[in-house]
């Protein structure tokens, strides 16, 4: 199953993205200039061979839902989510405030 669903954070719009797989979920909370994701996320993919896209993101891991996405600490982003100041160990919602 897919649940898509906007959120409001401080004042901002980003959609939820949840995807029910044979034994794990795969989590997303975007807008149009990044994301956050869960473990899925393959940052060192991004930041080497995908470097050119200059992709804005981060991973938590040992998420199980959107929630808990959003109240975690980032366990590595990318090198253009870094040019924003999201770091890692920041909270997941004050990440994406830093995409706004």
């Amino acid at each position: 199953m897919i649940d898509l669903k906007p959120i409001d954070i401080k004042g901002y719009t980003f959609l939820c993205v949840s995807v029910e797989l044979p034994k794990t979920n795969l989590l997303v909370v975007t807008n149009d200039k990044g994301y956050i994701m869960c473990g899925a996320l393959d940052v060192a993919l991004l930041n080497e061979k995908l470097k050119d896209r200059k992709v804005i993101a981060g991973r938590a891991v040992g998420v199980k839902t959107i929630e808990q996405l959003l109240e975690a600490p980032l366990e590595s982003v990318t090198y253009e989510a870094e040019s924003l100041g999201i770091h890692r160990g920041m909270i997941g919602k004050e990440a994406l405030l830093k995409m706004v």
